[in-house]
């Protein structure tokens, strides 16, 4: 059976409805787009319902925090990047990581290359660099924590604009970096006239503060029921079929995501271009967290300074109790 709900009102229809053995309700972190490929994918193609799953995906929105949605009973399982969960857990919410299908960051800064940057380390003092807030700035903190950059503005640090979820602030020169994903903004900006000859890209994978995205996240008491366990080792084989399916048919995945997109405002060029760019993220995943990519997210968000975004090092964040047995 296929489920997919939309609107603000999706997490109220779930509610703390006493779960059912064999439905999980999942919480993507953005809008339906080919960055959830291996979900919709797997939903379409019946993998869900092969291990017996009835499953519901909400898509998310810039209103929506996946973690709120989980507190509040209206998910099983969440899609959310380390950082903003770990952050999370810190002020004690108690989420754990089930399972990583994300194996590398898409985030990165993309910059005119008229503003005359070239190198992180000498050039983003002074400037003004577009960030995503609402969780997604954890990375780029801890990035200028590492540079010795504040974010107070002035000559010796930079001065961050709150980036709404689009590529304007380059365009219109409001700034001379803008956060984008590999997979998604860049593309936005070359959409809008500007060519790669044009702009400077600097990829947190490459800077050496890359921290872990799109992970799959439950509270640490659904681990405690061995039915609901049993249910999301079910997913997440299904799910790493559907990512594995979308990686190696991308103009299928591509129209899966469009006919599950109710809003419309999906293309099918862009969408085909996303999933092949995340294929690049999630290749070599078995959906099995790394813990050398964990402890590197760890120690790239502990290394913050004065602010780092967690404090201490978090102690079960993360249980391989799913991925041990889903892929076996």
């Amino acid at each position: 059976m296929k489920r997919l709900i939309l609107g603000a009102a999706a997490a109220a229809l779930c509610g703390s409805a006493a779960w059912a053995e064999g439905e999980l309700t999942l919480q993507l972190k953005w809008v339906t787009q080919a960055q959830f490929a291996g979900y919709y994918v797997a939903l379409d193609k019946g993998f869900y319902e092969e291990e017996g799953l009835d499953v519901t995906i909400l898509p998310g929105g810039p209103d929506i925090a996946p973690t709120q949605v989980l507190a509040g009973g209206g998910a099983d399982v969440i899609v959310e990047w380390m950082p903003a969960a770990l952050a999370a857990r810190e002020k004690g919410l108690p989420l754990v990581n089930i399972a990583q299908p994300f194996k590398r960051s898409g985030m990165m800064l993309t910059c005119l290359k008229e503003s005359g940057i070239t190198d992180p380390k000498t050039d983003f003092a002074g400037k003004t660099l577009g960030v995503w807030f609402s969780g997604n700035e954890y990375p780029f903190l801890s990035w200028m924590n590492h540079l010795g950059l504040s974010t107070e503005g002035g000559a010796e640090g930079v001065t961050v604009l709150k980036q709404g979820f689009n590529v304007d602030p380059l365009l219109q020169k409001q700034a001379a970096c803008i956060s984008t994903m590999t997979y998604n903004e860049y593309g936005q900006v070359l959409d809008a006239g500007l060519t790669p000859e044009d702009l400077v890209t600097f990829k947190y994978e490459d800077q050496g503060v890359a921290t872990l995205e799109d992970g799959l996240y439950v509270l640490e008491s659904t681990l405690e029921d061995p039915a609901m366990v049993d249910s999301l080792v079910q997913f997440v084989r299904a799910s790493m079929k559907g990512w594995d399916y979308a990686a190696q048919n991308p103009e299928e995945a591509a129209e899966i995501v469009l006919d599950n997109d109710e809003t419309g405002a999906q293309t099918m060029d862009h969408q085909l271009r996303m999933v092949q760019e995340i294929a690049k993220l999630t290749e070599g995943s078995t959906g099995a967290l790394d813990e050398a990519d964990y402890q590197r997210t760890v120690d790239t968000l502990l290394s913050g300074g004065s602010d780092p975004v967690i404090s201490a090092a978090p102690e079960g964040a993360f249980s391989h109790v799913v991925t041990e047995r889903a892929v076996e």
